[in-house]
Formats: C-alpha cells, sequence, structure tokens
C-alpha cells in the first residue's frame, strides 16, 4: 500500500511503499491486550522481599527451658508466631513474567501498527539528522514535526538527533528492534522511518 512520507526538515511529503501484510491487517483487540499484559508484565522488578525465621537477626538461644515453667514450648523468639519474628511464607523473587510465542508477539505488533495508521496515529517521515546536537535545533525539529508526545522509531538513529531529542521527556526514541506493542501505544504518536518500515515490513509482513 502507497501512504505519505513526510521529510520534517523541509516540509516535503513524497509517497512510500509499505507491507499491506504489516500496515493494512485488521484490528485484534484480545490478542494485543494479551501480548501488551505480559509485555508490561515481565518488566516488573519484583524487588520487594521479606524475611523468613532464618533470616531475621537473633533468635539462637531458646528462651526458656522445655518444660516446669507452665509456658507453652519456645525454641526460637524469632518464630513467625511471636512479634518481631520472621514470615511463615515470605514474600520476594516473584517471577511475573509471561510466554508469549513468536507468532502472538507478530501479530499484536502488526495489528498495533495498522490500527495506529488507520487512527492517523502512526506517521512515516525521512531518516534525516541535526546539523548539530543541540536542544534548540531539536525543539525547532519537535515543530515541524507536530509536537511532542510521540515514539521516534528509526532503522538506524542518527546520533545529533537522539542527543538533542533526548532533554524532551514526552519523546521517545527507539530502534526498530527494540520496540514492541506496550511500546507503540505508549504515547500519543508515532512517527516511524522509511527504514525502520522497510525492516519491520520484512521481519512482521
Amino acid at each position: 500500500m502507497q501512504v505519505q512520507s513526510l521529510e520534517v526538515t523541509t516540509g516535503k511529503s513524497s509517497d512510500v511503499e509499505v507491507a499491506d501484510g504489516v500496515f493494512a491487517v485488521p484490528y485484534n483487540e484480545a490478542l494485543l491486550h494479551q501480548v501488551v499484559v505480559a509485555q508490561m508484565a515481565g518488566m516488573r522488578s519484583a524487588n520487594a522481599v521479606q524475611k523468613n525465621r532464618a533470616a531475621v537477626r537473633g533468635g539462637g538461644r531458646k528462651p526458656w527451658k522445655q518444660k516446669g515453667t507452665g509456658r507453652a514450648r519456645a525454641g526460637s523468639i524469632r518464630s513467625p508466631i511471636w512479634r518481631g519474628g520472621g514470615r511463615a511464607f515470605p514474600g520476594g523473587n516473584e517471577n511475573y513474567t509471561q510466554k508469549v510465542n513468536k507468532k502472538m508477539w507478530a501479530g499484536a505488533m502488526r495489528t498495533a501498527l495498522a490500527e495506529l495508521l488507520r487512527q492517523g496515529r502512526l506517521q512515516i517521515i525521512q531518516q534525516e539528522d541535526l546539523a548539530e546536537p543541540r536542544s534548540r535545533l531539536a525543539k525547532d525539529w519537535l515543530s515541524r514535526a507536530g509536537g511532542d508526545n510521540f515514539l521516534l522509531v528509526m532503522g538506524e538513529v542518527p546520533l545529533n538527533l537522539f542527543l538533542g531529542l533526548r532533554n524532551f521527556p514526552r519523546v521517545g526514541i527507539a530502534g526498530w528492534q527494540d520496540i514492541g506493542p506496550a511500546d507503540l501505544l505508549q504515547y500519543g504518536r508515532v512517527l516511524l522511518d522509511t527504514e525502520a518500515a522497510a525492516r519491520l515490513g520484512e521481519v512482521y509482513g
């Protein structure tokens, strides 16, 4: 299929060919939701840790003798039923990853890209770079690109453009091989350069 590509610096547009098998597939909401949830679950750090009775400091000495005190038997002050004791079933080191096979991932990428294009939230641009890695030049580039709040996906990320745009918090920059469905939906728009569009068409088409 033919779509328009924009040269941001000059404002000129031209037609480019993109793969129908990637950018013109029907919307599959259930698949996209499942893969996005799996991708976000895999990004969880799971670094909260609780201590069991072995990890709590102290409790090596038996509090009182086994018999003759009239109290219940106790072997450690760090028992889970004591105040200050360890947890009986401590949480920590959970694994939140969900299995997503290659066909599901590819299908979710296709439906996300096609739906963004249908909604007018995906734009093809020509590959270009800034003359210098300056935020002032990057700001001018952003105004010509239609403002911020977008993910810039490129075949090969130009150094000056990356250095100029990285100070803007609502702009994401990534190579085409580093993105997933959740990344595409995180921003208001997606700017895809022609090389990235071609590579995505080869891989997912």
